[in-house]
């Protein structure tokens, strides 16, 4: 579901819609709290790390559970991945399209899916690396950092699109991830 758009200036009245409920709102903060934390206070090498990784990875398993059977807009159908959608919206953009979507765009959502899989990755690499078996192994240690590294260039896309799509269409998405409530104006038609 999405909202058709003109240009909002933030004066206009506007009404709040319900979009993120508690638990997406928690996770999401705390996997960002996680990935701050063993990107840059942790020793990569403590236990303190490993198990803030395994919480990581308990709030992405936690994140697609409640995908199949939280509420419309924390299901997976309220962001589907779709690449061809994704590439369309930024056609659209370009063209001046300020849509605005309940739950995340199409390049939000896609967004979505790679850091849940990015952390995936990390986990098990991590994971690897405590095993006997991948202890000390060149190739898994340098993909856990590899793809450390592209969270984290992830999570800088991410935020870039949050605050581009908060000037884009006036909708403070930030303030919609702590509150759960999107603030549209009154004006915008409802598909």
């Amino acid at each position: 579901m999405f909202i058709v758009t003109r240009q909002y200036s933030g004066r206009e009245s506007a009404r709040e819609i319900a979009v993120w409920d508690p638990l997406v709102r928690l996770i999401h903060w705390s996997l960002a709290l996680t990935i701050l934390l063993n990107g840059a206070f942790l020793d990569a090498e403590s236990k303190s790390h490993e198990w803030v990784g395994y919480i990581a990875l308990a709030l992405v398993g936690l994140r697609l559970v409640w995908a199949l059977i939280g509420p419309k807009h924390a299901r997976f159908s309220a962001f589907p991945p779709n690449p061809v959608r994704a590439i369309n919206h930024i056609r659209s953009m370009f063209e001046g399209d300020r849509t605005i979507f309940l739950s995340h765009n199409p390049i939000g959502a896609m967004m979505v899916y790679n850091i849940w899989l990015s952390v995936i990755a990390i986990g098990v690499t991590g994971y690897m690396m405590t095993t006997i078996s991948f202890f000390g192994v060149e190739w898994v240690e340098e993909a856990h950092e590899v793809i450390f590294g592209w969270l984290i260039f992830s999570v800088m896309l991410h935020v870039a699109g949050v605050l581009f799509d908060t000037w884009r269409t006036g909708v403070n998405l930030v303030r919609a991830m702590v509150n759960g409530r999107k603030n549209i104006p009154e004006w915008h038609d409802v598909k």
